[in-house]
């Protein structure tokens, strides 16, 4: 055999590798890629079907139940709200009226079935999404009032 043809064979068995890593860590990343959506995307049908995303705001005043140990509780941005259901160990500083972010998937009955809830971690922190989405929908509740 030739050295050009070892040459172009040593080429084309690297590219291949170096294109099947690449395959591989695109497709863990996109498995592993959680998008924000807010209470009102949800309500105007722009979550992404059948994906894992987050959605945050805040937890409102009243609706925490829990059953066994599953807990139903709605996070709201102030104009609309999504029902979420988690089982498991909530975080020391979830509470009501307070921020949280829940990371799952919407069910079949319309329900957030989460897989993991974060609260935030002082008094004055809200993760940047849930409070760019709770100022949005605050602005758009006062242009819509007379």
């Amino acid at each position: 055999m030739k050295p050009r043809h070892k040459r172009i064979g040593l080429i084309a068995g690297g590219l291949a590798a170096l294109s099947t890593a690449a395959y591989f860590v695109f497709n863990a990343l996109d498995s592993n890629l959680a998008f924000f959506v807010t209470p009102t995307e949800i309500a105007a049908g722009k979550a992404p079907q059948g994906k894992i995303f987050r959605v945050g705001g805040m937890v409102r005043e009243g609706s925490l139940r829990r059953d066994n140990l599953t807990v139903h509780f709605v996070i709201t941005d102030t104009a609309k709200d999504v029902p979420v259901a988690y089982t498991g160990i909530l975080p020391d500083l979830f509470k009501e009226g307070k921020g949280a972010v829940a990371q799952g998937k919407i069910g079949a009955d319309g329900i957030f079935v989460a897989s993991e809830v974060l609260a935030k971690h002082d008094e004055n922190y809200m993760p940047p999404e849930a409070q760019h989405a709770v100022d949005q929908a605050q602005q758009t509740a006062k242009t819509l009032k007379p």
